[in-house]
């Protein structure tokens, strides 16, 4: 290896390390001050950092508020496949997926609250409110792939398995955005009611 192309692997790791370093930072800075108050500068404050640097890493707090949730949600799925990957039946990693996603999302509620206010207050250039679903599009393929699964095996009933994926999705995230305002509320109970829920409508109709 040459000194050039080692200095540039050191170049590339250390402006990772700081992009993940200003990632978290906008995170715990969303989930303490809200989108609203999530300033470039308070984020570089927390961070330790001056603006500049964040200016050099993400053209715009749009840009960067987006890398939040591609991380927050890249995370999420690496937990989920690890947790179901040796689990054998479709309605085991059905179950399980939306248990592990609770398990791993209970422990961050900052990731939790900066998920819930980009998507409340993020807005597209023409000032409409984006959904943020190409950002799930990942979590829409895995929660896909388990309903195809289920199918083939004869465990699951026919449907349409993007639009299960899609209703799927929207329930877990629901679950978190009721937990993010009510933090009382019982995330765990509530995962393993929605678990039941999914795994009852997904069953193979008996016949009359």
């Amino acid at each position: 290896m040459s000194a050039r192309t080692a200095g540039g692997d050191k170049q590339s790791f250390i402006e990772q390390a700081r992009r993940a370093q200003i990632v978290a930072s906008a995170t715990k800075v969303i989930a303490e001050t809200r989108y609203a108050g999530a300033s470039l500068a308070l984020i570089a404050e927390d961070a330790g950092i001056s603006k500049g640097v964040i200016s050099y890493h993400f053209t715009s707090k749009s840009e960067l508020m987006e890398e939040v949730v591609r991380r927050i949600l890249a995370e999420v799925v690496e937990f989920v496949v690890e947790s179901v990957k040796d689990r054998e039946s479709a309605t085991e990693v059905l179950r399980g997926q939306i248990l592990a996603v609770a398990e791993h999302m209970r422990e961050r509620p900052a990731a939790i609250m900066a998920l819930h206010e980009i998507a409340a207050n993020m807005r597209a250039p023409d000032g409409s409110l984006r959904s943020g679903i190409e950002a799930s599009e990942e979590i829409l393929r895995l929660l896909e792939g388990i309903y195809e699964m289920g199918q083939r095996t004869g465990e699951f009933r026919a449907f349409d398995c993007r639009v299960m994926a899609v209703t799927h999705n929207a329930a877990v995230n629901d679950m978190f955005a009721y937990w993010a305002t009510h933090p009382g509320h019982d995330l765990d109970a509530h995962a393993a009611e929605l678990a039941d829920v999914f795994v009852r409508a997904t069953r193979e109709e008996p016949s009359a």
